[in-house]
């Protein structure tokens, strides 16, 4: 059992910069997939990032390529997303996941574990 507490949403303005960060509970982390996603008013869950179990793999949305780059630090137990040059329709709640599967994957349905998400907010 994996449990993910989010942290570093908040409002900010067009251009802005934040990193989102996710702490994870229990000893098996650095063999999780990680993955954030995010969710508009209205609109279905999307797959943002993900990182494989080492950190040695990544993948993005195209919507947030050259942008947003995720990280973890197995160490720490912990997943990061640093998101630059912020845009309003990045205004969501962020979601980070823990799949059993160790490598990059962007489906919602074969992520295990879920946080209960980071809002923010991007004003234009």
């Amino acid at each position: 059992q994996v449990q993910l507490v989010e942290s570093g949403g908040g409002l900010v303005q067009a251009g802005d910069s934040l990193r989102l960060s996710c702490e994870a509970s229990g000893r098996t982390f650095s063999r999780y997939a990680m993955g954030w996603f995010r969710q508009a008013p209205g609109k279905e869950r999307e797959f943002v990032a993900t990182i494989n179990y080492s950190g040695s793999s990544t993948s993005y949305a195209d919507s947030v390529k050259g942008r947003f780059t995720i990280s973890r630090d197995n160490a720490k137990n912990m997943v990061y997303l640093q998101m630059n040059s912020l845009k309003p329709e990045d205004t969501a709640v962020y979601s980070c996941a823990a799949s059993n599967f160790p490598h990059t994957i962007t489906k919602t349905t074969h992520y295990d574990y879920w946080g209960q998400g980071t809002q923010v907010t991007v004003s234009s």
